[in-house]
């Protein structure tokens, strides 16, 4: 899957693997060319991707509105757009919050 991102203007899509429903959300780390993370929330009626959302923002640094489900709103793979970030420091801050787990 092509992947976007290389400066700020244009929205960084990442490719991320949820876990709902888990003890906490946090950011697991890298399966692949995929980030991993598990969300408390249930996946029903949005709430996972909600949970999903809001733990991105935190891990990354930006509003909730910077970050959105592009696409996999039903399944646990999905592509993340965030806007405003660069991959190189969207890959650095999603080390950073995995080692902390945030």
């Amino acid at each position: 899957m092509p992947v976007r991102g290389t400066s700020a203007e244009t929205p960084l899509r990442l490719s991320v693997r949820v876990v709902p429903g888990a003890r906490r959300s946090e950011v697991v780390g890298r399966v692949g060319e995929a980030w991993k993370l598990r969300v408390a929330a249930p996946p029903e009626r949005g709430r996972a991707n909600d949970e999903l959302v809001a733990l991105l923002a935190r891990a990354l640094h930006v509003p909730r509105s910077s970050v959105r489900v592009a696409r996999g709103h039903t399944t646990g793979r999905k592509l993340v757009e965030v806007e405003h970030l660069t991959r190189e420091e969207a890959e650095r801050r999603l080390v950073s919050a995995g080692k902390e787990r945030v």
